[in-house]
């Protein structure tokens, strides 16, 4: 019900029962403290009288529970997980929204067999992830993911598929945990407003899946698929959209490290300039820079920044060990990275590169190059001319046709003696 704009919702107090291969209740008329002690945790258990003004404590704990920053559940906390699992990610979630320390007893029932058998056989990965996922959206996601390794869940949160290539590190989990960590103290020494709130939650999950980065998997058509990629995707149920961003922010990341040395100085990235090698089109050394990042940023768009903070966790490669990431030296390295980088693109006048235009579309330059009919030459073609305007932004269409001209003749005359 509506009332003064504000959604009203009715309800009237419960009790429920489980079945046993079902965390859906059945539901039925209750007493207060029938409803109060049916509740996830004793700091979710308590009711306001608006009658008296007052918050009424049915279990007697919740207040102090939230006094003394505890999370509990008012019931034993392993028949409270055994009759709806997804309770057990609840409380971490809670706990970490809070910064709240989850009570030993229900560490326990966390650690327990029949607990972790329950919550992979009585929940739906869909809601696994929107669990997961309203964990790194929330105010603290890498305190969730480490309660979720300290529980020994995180096999069974994010599940992983058979036949790995290459198989995963030992403490895997570990290593991932380490990661997400890195990255939200580097992104809170920064500060959250860089990001949109969708950049900041891709930028957490590719952070926390960073040490499986290079692992594919077969999926059941017989491609190789990114492990990262399976596990947001069929693991935790997210949009597809999701795990494609998460593949290309891996992909750009690694792209980002072999680029930061060649920013950082003057010097000459014969291995990178292969990747430039034409013979339509000869870049001017003083060019060289802008044409790769900006061929980078093209690929990665708006996520750019987002990429280039993930990569700052691996450069310089093999410069650390995951013990070291969280060291305030590693922090304050990559804050520095990151800063110069960022710079050296805004000065570069890269920031919005993907909006670029080509000067000319395929039919015009099927008309440059007399041809009659397009192919895969023209795709070729646009692809050199892409590269010639990030090495002359300030190349009118004039000289850009006159270049074609020049470099197609060129060819011509080689191809002839030849």
């Amino acid at each position: 019900m509506r009332i003064c704009d504000t959604w009203i919702d009715f309800v009237n107090l419960r009790s429920e029962t489980y079945a046993e291969n079902s965390r859906i209740p059945t539901m039925k008329f209750g007493t207060a403290e029938e409803d109060a002690y049916r509740r996830d945790l004793t700091i979710n258990s308590l009711f306001y009288n608006i009658n008296t003004n007052s918050v009424e404590d049915v279990t007697g704990r919740g207040i102090q529970d939230l006094k003394s920053g505890r999370i509990v559940t008012p019931l034993s906390p392993k028949a409270t997980f055994l009759d709806d699992p997804l309770r057990v990610l609840r409380a971490i979630r809670f706990g970490a929204r809070f910064d709240f320390e989850l009570a030993e007893e229900l560490k326990e029932a966390a650690f327990d067999e029949e607990v972790k058998t329950a919550l992979a056989n009585k929940i739906s990965r869909e809601r696994i992830g929107h669990e997961v996922d309203l964990m790194m959206s929330d105010k603290q996601p890498a305190k969730a993911m480490a309660y979720i390794h300290d529980l020994k869940l995180f096999y069974a949160v994010f599940t992983f598929p058979e036949n790995l290539q290459p198989a995963v590190l030992e403490q895997c989990d570990r290593y991932c945990v380490l990661h997400i960590n890195a990255a939200w103290a580097l992104l809170q020494s920064i500060g959250y407003s860089i990001f949109s709130d969708e950049q900041r939650r891709l930028y957490l999950y590719a952070s926390l899946f960073l040490p499986v980065r290079s692992t594919i998997c077969i999926d059941k058509k017989s491609k190789e698929v990114p492990v990262a990629s399976y596990i947001i995707r069929d693991s935790l149920k997210l949009k597809a959209s999701d795990a494609e961003m998460v593949t290309n922010l891996h992909v750009a990341c690694e792209k980002f490290v072999d680029l930061i040395p060649f920013l950082e100085s003057n010097e000459d990235p014969e291995d990178l300039k292969v990747n430039l090698e034409d013979e339509y089109l000869e870049i001017p050394p003083a060019s060289t820079k802008r044409v790769l990042a900006g061929l980078l940023l093209r690929q990665i768009k708006d996520f750019w920044r987002v990429a280039l903070l993930i990569s700052t966790l691996l450069h310089p490669k093999a410069s650390h060990t995951c013990d070291s990431l969280n060291s305030h030296t590693e922090l304050d390295r990559r804050r520095e990275i990151f800063g110069k980088f960022e710079s050296a693109i805004t000065q570069l006048d890269l920031d919005h590169v993907w909006k670029m235009k080509l000067l000319l579309d395929g039919k015009a330059m099927m008309g440059v190059l007399q041809l009659k009919l397009g192919g895969p030459s023209i795709g070729k073609w646009q692809q050199r001319l892409l590269k010639w305007q990030l090495a002359h932004p300030n190349g009118t269409m004039e000289e850009c046709i006159d270049w074609i001209k020049q470099s197609q003749a060129k060819c011509q005359k080689i191809d002839c003696s030849a």
